[in-house]
């Protein structure tokens, strides 16, 4: 069962961007496929033609990730930091640097799992260090990989590919 359509994303005060998306699935299989590189690997990928080709996830306080996408045409890109706060299976906060940065500062992000009647709402905060790095983002095609990755998302965690993480 596809939830396609419910994602949303919205600027919110002057430094965050809060993205929103429903799944028909426990959150327990949504933190899994939002932290097990094995099925990171399925569905971080954005736009067609990127391969995430570098996943690895050191999933405690403290801990850090560090993720590196590869594009059919060679270009590459990576990213990573450090998971500040993990609560399991109901939060995640980590900050974000890219290796070549194409926003001014950094990012903390808080992903947030909330269950109701065996579906998943996830809401993810980015709160962005100034306003022209938010704005920045926002007027990036950002917004599209975000939606096309969690669709791939909803495909594990929603249909037969969530069999890999139970």
């Amino acid at each position: 069962m596809s939830t396609k359509g419910a994602f949303k994303l919205a600027a919110s005060g002057d430094r965050d961007i809060v993205i929103t998306r429903e799944f028909a699935a426990p959150r327990r299989l949504v933190g899994d496929a939002w932290t097990r590189p094995e099925l990171l690997k399925r569905w971080l990928l954005g736009p067609p033609g990127w391969a995430l080709v570098v996943c690895d996830v050191d999933l405690r306080a403290g801990g850090r990730y560090r993720y590196e996408w590869k594009h059919a045409d060679g270009r590459t890109m990576g990213m990573g930091g450090e998971l500040t706060g993990i609560v399991p299976p109901e939060r995640i906060v980590a900050t974000e640097t890219f290796d070549e940065p194409w926003y001014p500062g950094g990012m903390v992000g808080t992903v947030q799992f909330t269950e109701r009647g065996g579906r998943t709402t996830l809401t993810q905060t980015l709160r962005y260090d100034t306003k022209e790095a938010r704005d920045a983002v926002l007027k990036s095609p950002m917004e599209a990989g975000v939606a096309m990755s969690y669709e791939r998302l909803a495909g594990i965690v929603e249909g037969d590919g969530a069999q890999g993480s139970r």
